[in-house]
């Protein structure tokens, strides 16, 4: 059969959706991009925050529609949405032939055998999420030159507002064999750019009642192709000493961090549940700055929790002008069924949450615009992300910039760059998002 794959959230669903692909090509399948000529859509879905529910549901949809042009059409559903919202899927939208549960994810060929039977009926499918794959063969849906590898699933943090830990499990951290191994073939196969993901690769090891994020680094580090090693995600908690001197001494590990901190206020953290406090964050900053020359940070912000004062957002508001995170997003506060923050009194209005939202984001863009102003004159690397057609311009990225995340270096050449190769570049301008430069000649 012809598959359209649709994978939406975030890097380790999209990883998920690359072991899947291959499982299927593996059975006889093939894939278009070409929703119209699909004998099967699968939707590979996130549902994480509300407005991801809402993108998931769309694609659902939108998927179920080509069946009036083609009435033989199967939909599918996995990821996040189809393992929390089991019995809902199949009641609310009944034009889905299947609902596979992230632990069922391997048994996705036989699934579509069943439904291109003669006497083929609606699929549901759930495993346990153990059973879901820490890694495996997969194709490389990213661009060749960098690719992302997941080096654990699940979560043990139990922030109050995070249905990750009762979607995904408990945290599974990825044999570290295996991750090195799967390195090895991603460099093979001319990837340049490793990023590490995992919702929590600080904690990496851990489940194993050893921290092993470090020795990991040390190892891939050594994985000879490998340009580029970048992580997304370490939890403020979790920056020790020996965390700042393991990006230090890995020359490969570029200085990039996002620290998902939420906020700033003693009691809001708590109410979060989250590990530390302000001193703890503060401490985690200050020493990643020292420790590690020229890092580029960024972090997430929650506006709006449950409870949340004019106080309280106005220190908020402070701390943001006060440390200049390079990047920033914030979120208004999305109440999550069945976790604590969604139960919790003094909820606050919808319209002020994202006014509190929108308010952080407009101090944050004169402090982002300003970071990359103090960049134009300096030279530096960048990888080559491929052409914009429309524009005519090379797209490349610097250390500081992570792919389908951060801005691009953009960069007018009558001399051909080439997407996975490095270039030394003259930084000449900057806008809110972007840098604007030329290519040095070697």
């Amino acid at each position: 059969m012809k598959i359209a794959l649709i994978s939406l959230g975030c890097p380790k669903n999209q990883v998920d959706a690359d072991v899947m692909c291959h499982a299927l090509l593996k059975a006889g399948h093939t894939t278009t991009a070409d929703l119209a000529e699909a004998d099967v859509i699968i939707v590979n879905t996130c549902g994480f925050i509300e407005s991801a529910k809402a993108e998931a549901i769309e694609n659902i949809l939108d998927a179920c529609a080509h069946k009036q042009h083609n009435p033989a059409l199967k939909v599918v559903v996995t990821g996040c949405l189809a393992e929390r919202y089991q019995a809902e899927i199949r009641k609310e939208i009944p034009e889905v032939d299947a609902v596979v549960g992230i632990g069922s994810n391997t048994a996705l060929p036989a699934i579509l055998e069943r439904l291109a039977g003669p006497a083929a009926c609606p699929q549901e499918c759930y495993g346990p999420k153990t059973d879901l794959p820490l890694g495996g063969k997969r194709v490389i849906s990213t661009p060749a030159h960098y690719a992302y590898l997941k080096i654990a699933e699940g979560c043990n943090n139990r922030c109050h507002y995070c249905a990750i830990p009762l979607i995904r499990g408990p945290l599974r951290s990825r044999p570290l064999a295996d991750c090195v191994a799967e390195a090895r073939w991603l460099a093979g196969e001319g990837v340049r750019e490793l990023v590490l993901v995992a919702q929590d690769p600080t904690a990496y090891g851990s489940d194993w009642g050893k921290n092993s994020i470090c020795e990991l680094l040390d190892e891939l580090n050594r994985v000879e192709g490998i340009r580029w090693i970048r992580i997304l995600y370490a939890y403020p908690e979790r920056v020790t000493d020996e965390f700042i001197a393991a990006l230090r001494r890995n020359e490969k590990v570029v200085p990039y961090l996002d620290l998902p901190i939420q906020h700033c206020s003693d009691r809001i953290l708590k109410a979060m549940n989250r590990r530390g406090d302000r001193a703890v964050v503060e401490s985690a900053i200050a020493r990643l700055r020292a420790g590690v020359p020229g890092i580029t940070l960024r972090t997430t912000l929650i506006a709006g929790y449950p409870g949340e004062t004019e106080a309280e957002f106005d220190e908020l508001c402070r701390f943001v002008r006060q440390t200049k995170f390079d990047r920033l997003g914030c979120l208004a506060f999305s109440p999550e069924e069945d976790t604590v923050a969604a139960a919790l009194p003094d909820q606050v209005p919808e319209e002020e949450k994202q006014r509190r939202a929108d308010a952080i984001m407009r101090i944050q863009a004169e402090i982002s615009a300003g970071a990359l102003a103090q960049k134009v004159g300096r030279t530096l690397e960048v990888l080559c992300d491929g052409v914009d057609e429309e524009s005519g311009l090379y797209l490349c990225r610097s250390a500081a910039d992570a792919p389908e995340i951060d801005g691009n270096v953009c960069i007018k050449s009558d001399k051909t760059l080439y997407p996975g190769e490095f270039y030394k570049v003259y930084i000449e301008e900057s806008d809110l998002y972007d840098l604007y430069g030329s290519v040095l000649e070697e």
